[in-house]
């Protein structure tokens, strides 16, 4: 079992930047994906991004590649996203989710562990 936090949020005018965090319990974090996603009121779940479990590969949405960089720190069990650039589209509900495989890492069904949320919004 694992246990996600997600830290961070807020509001934000755009252009300006945000860092979220991703705390996980156990002693097992270096096994998982980890992987962002955000939910803007009345659309679908939309992916953000991706890393993998030693951090050494990571993917993106189209629409957040150069703003957005994840990151993780297997050693504090948690991951990281820095938000750059942002723009009232970005506005959503942000939640990471922990998987120990993915066939395809876009598939939020392929996660097992999921955050509460945390809110970004942003001005324009």
């Amino acid at each position: 079992q694992v246990q996600l936090v997600e830290s961070g949020g807020g509001l934000v005018q755009a252009g300006g930047s945000l860092r979220l965090s991703c705390a996980a319990s156990g002693r097992t974090f270096g096994s998982y994906c980890m992987v962002w996603f955000r939910q803007a009121p009345g659309k679908e779940r939309d992916i953000v991004a991706f890393i993998s479990r030693g951090g050494y590969t990571t993917y993106y949405a189209d629409s957040v590649k150069g703003r957005f960089t994840i990151s993780r720190d297997n050693a504090k069990n948690t991951v990281y996203l820095q938000m750059n650039s942002l723009k009232p589209e970005d506005t959503a509900v942000y939640y990471c989710a922990a998987a120990t495989y993915v066939s395809n890492w876009r598939n939020g069904p392929d996660y097992d562990y999921w955050g509460q949320g945390t809110q970004v919004t942003v001005s324009s």
